[in-house]
């Protein structure tokens, strides 16, 4: 069986229990080691196999995980935050589907959220935004007709944007565009949850700037709308004029 695991954004403890488990059981653990902490690897049995996919191609991580699953043995891949989310598990997925070998994919804590949580704040207001887009600006991979991040940031909605912080400059022009101004809240989040985090919060027009005085150019999100910072209105959930079937109104 192999075991696709989330192993959150960087904190080892954020983690799932699931993961955990599936990680202290392994036989074979391959770890993304550009980005998962090396911390995860100390809860793995002394005498499992690790392989770091950073150095490796597809077709190598499927060839462990095929000669694994032959001789019986546990196997878990290890991924940054949540598998599902900038993961490339599909295609690995889909080698499986084709070997016919078992799989199971365990959710992890991703990027975007743990920088949310480290500023304090919640993506989903009631007159802000109920819309949460993630994105990444396009790069050597491109990004699919109607994705550009002028496009996105026409509907206002909360954003988080992956891979992007080294063409800041860039980001912040298209965002500008698609927003129609300059006043508008972000916050760049580098290693979240990890103990080197660093938190810079500005508007598009002072972020890049202060991105570029603390020199960050990857392992951070860009998190982009009023939802950092600005008025809001009460949520209706705990508003006690509102009723609903747990709650009579007053």
């Amino acid at each position: 069986m192999i075991k696709f695991v989330g192993a959150g954004p960087g904190d080892v403890d954020l983690i799932t229990i699931k993961g955990r488990q599936a990680l202290e059981e392994a036989d074979i653990i391959i770890y993304a080691g550009s980005l998962v902490s090396k911390a995860h690897l100390d809860f793995c049995k002394e005498d499992a196999d690790i392989y770091n996919s950073a150095s490796m191609t597809l077709e190598e991580v499927i060839d462990v995980m095929e000669n694994g699953e032959k001789e019986g043995k546990d196997i878990v891949r290890l991924h940054t935050g949540d598998p599902t989310i900038y993961g490339a598990i599909r295609e690995q997925i889909d080698e499986l589907d084709r070997l016919g070998i078992e799989y199971e994919v365990i959710p992890g804590v991703s990027s975007f959220t743990a920088a949310c949580a480290s500023i304090r704040r919640e993506f989903t207001l009631p007159d802000v935004s109920q819309t949460v887009i993630l994105t990444r600006i396009e790069g050597r991979t491109p990004v699919p007709e109607g994705e550009d991040i002028e496009d996105l940031a026409k509907h206002r909605a909360s954003m988080a944007i992956f891979l992007s912080v080294q063409e800041i400059d860039r980001v912040i022009e298209k965002l500008a565009k698609g927003y129609g101004s300059y006043d508008i809240p972000v916050a760049v989040v580098y290693k979240a949850s990890w103990e080197d985090e660093e938190i810079i919060i500005g508007t598009l027009q002072d972020i890049g700037k202060k991105v570029k005085e603390k020199n960050i150019n990857k392992m951070a999100q860009i998190l982009v709308g009023n939802f950092i910072q600005g008025d809001y209105e009460r949520s209706k959930l705990y508003d006690p004029s509102f009723t609903h079937k747990f709650r009579s109104g007053k």
